[in-house]
């Protein structure tokens, strides 16, 4: 039974989806302190969460079973990323479910700042009558400045043709090729937004180069007459210089619906009659709520159960069943790493690799990754997974060099790996028969065929009579059965390489007699599950 832990507010249509899953149960215990989580957090496969919810260091110290983790809603950054990419965690959220819950809201604190609809309305619940005092301005032909183009930021631009805007658009990282199709004029020059906007509306997430991205200096560049907006996070626009800004009238309004922290302790915003200011409800409608719920029950039981991967945070997506040729190659690297993992000895100071024929077409970046899995599992202490076998392999200063040649060479598909380490070079080339049958068919430059499954022997060896009857002849008196053998040479050097599956592992003892047969050279054993 996969179970589920939801701890903020959740629609009630995604915990009925999870509910009706097979094999699935949703547990709802919102409130839960920081120590709590913590203490229950093992107990459980999945956590969906909102805002309200932090996932911290703390909490991931001990999380057992739990496998993914799902954000109802765009923004992360309430959970600890890195530690759970460490403890190999998925993290997803729903980017896309309150896009135009957002946008909408984008614009209705545009118009409400442009109407002075909040002033307004609170005058004449006052009893005052005073329509020259509330005059206000239209967006019709106004130049509307946005900061991050992504699916809400070109969402409030489609919004704004509406009302015949002009729209100026920046991305810090880059902008969408079809940008111009919505009537968008990016520029690379952020200073010309705050030069010449009438509206200034932020869509990018809170991180270490938007944290305050607008404070005094750039406020100082804006015209008096300029709007702002933030539905996006807060933070990103700094709220000392907007409230000076604001309170020495050198811009003429503001609205904000997110804060540095929430609820905000810094209310000056109340002050002024300038500033329109809402709490957090960008994404607060029944039809957005009821989206992100649904999704992220969704995206979190199709990633523990094993489907696709969409949304991912710390893990490359799949929109869809990863191919049968691609998850076989992905076996097969694993268990190439695994032996590689034994039979080259050392610190590694060097990996790569290859793909050829048909595979190096495909998508590969899983099955490098489960490559990665199996060659370095047994230096760690925490399972490795997909999620944190990159950034676990990068701390210890291992990186994988990737290459692909489509050009067959000897069989239609292949993948090799080559790791060096400060005692041997080693390099092991499998291949997929018939698109299921896992080969090892080259180790070392000797041309060999073998099952990797189970038990397997690795012996280099002079190149002389005798010695796969001696090798035989040995595991028969030990009771061990060999399924495979495949044997390689290299006739001008007199050297050969013999491996074998086995039906089980060979004892100490049986290790200690075959190393002293006296054409071995090098021996080693390594279980391939």
């Amino acid at each position: 039974m996969v179970r589920v832990l939801i701890t903020d507010k959740l629609a009630q249509e995604g915990i009925d989806l999870l509910n009706s899953t097979d094999g699935v149960e949703a547990v709802v215990k919102t409130g839960v302190s920081e120590d709590e989580l913590a203490g229950i957090i093992g107990e459980y496969d999945g956590l969906i969460i909102r805002s309200g919810t932090r996932v911290t260091a703390k909490v991931l110290e001990n999380p057992g079973k739990l496998k993914g983790i799902a954000r109802a809603g765009v923004g992360v950054d309430n959970i600890d990323i890195s530690e759970a990419t460490r403890r190999g965690i998925l993290v997803m959220n729903t980017p896309g479910g309150n896009t135009l819950s957002a946008a909408e809201h984008t614009l209705a604190l545009m118009l409400a700042m442009s109407r002075n609809v909040v002033p307004a309305c609170n005058s004449l619940k006052a009893g005052a009558w005073d329509r020259k005092k509330y005059m206000g301005n239209q967006l019709n032909n106004k130049v509307l400045g946005l900061i991050g183009l992504g699916r809400i930021g070109l969402a409030v631009a489609a919004m704004a043709k509406g009302f015949n805007m002009k729209i100026i658009g920046y991305d810090p990282i880059a902008a969408p090729a079809d940008a111009d199709k919505l009537g968008i004029e990016v520029t690379e020059d952020l200073q010309r937004i705050f030069k010449e906007a009438d509206y200034i509306s932020v869509h990018v997430p809170r991180n270490e180069q938007t944290l305050n991205m607008i404070g005094a200096e750039q406020i100082e560049m804006m015209k008096p007459t300029v709007r702002l907006v933030n539905c996006a996070r807060g933070g990103i626009i700094n709220e000392d210089a907007l409230y000076d800004a604001l309170a020495n009238e050198r811009i003429a309004a503001a609205a904000l619906d997110v804060y540095p922290k929430e609820p905000p302790e810094n209310t000056r915003f109340t002050e002024s009659e300038n500033c329109v200011a809402t709490p957090h409800l960008g994404a607060s409608t029944e039809e957005a709520q009821i989206e992100v719920a649904v999704e992220a029950a969704q995206i979190l039981v199709d990633a523990i159960k094993g489907g696709p991967i969409r949304n991912a945070l710390n893990a490359p997506s799949s929109t869809g069943a990863v191919p049968q040729l691609v998850s076989r190659y992905g076996e097969l690297s694993r268990r190439i790493g695994m032996l590689l993992s034994t039979i080259a000895p050392g610190h590694v100071k060097e990996v790569q690799v290859q793909y050829r024929g048909s595979i190096a077409e495909m998508d590969v970046e899983s099955v490098t990754r489960n490559f990665a899995i199996g060659l370095l599992q047994k230096h760690f202490d925490l399972p490795l997974n997909v999620v944190n076998v990159s950034v676990l392999a990068k701390e210890r200063g291992i990186s994988i060099d990737e290459t692909k040649n489509t050009e067959a060479k000897d069989v239609a598909a292949s993948f090799s790996a080559k790791v060096v380490t400060d005692k041997v070079g080693r390099t092991v080339t499998g291949s997929v028969f018939g698109g299921t049958l896992l080969r090892i068919i080259e180790i070392d430059g000797f041309n060999t065929e073998m099952t990797p499954q189970g038990a397997v022997l690795v012996i280099f060896n002079d190149d002389k009579p005798g010695v796969i009857g001696s090798v035989g002849t040995l595991c028969g008196r030990h009771g061990i059965n060999i399924c495979t053998m495949g044997v390689g040479q290299k006739p001008a050097e007199q050297k050969a390489a013999l491996v074998v599956s086995l039906d089980k592992e060979p004892d100490a003892k049986a290790l200690k007699e075959l190393g002293e047969l006296d054409f071995i050279n090098e021996i080693y054993v390594c279980m391939l599950n």
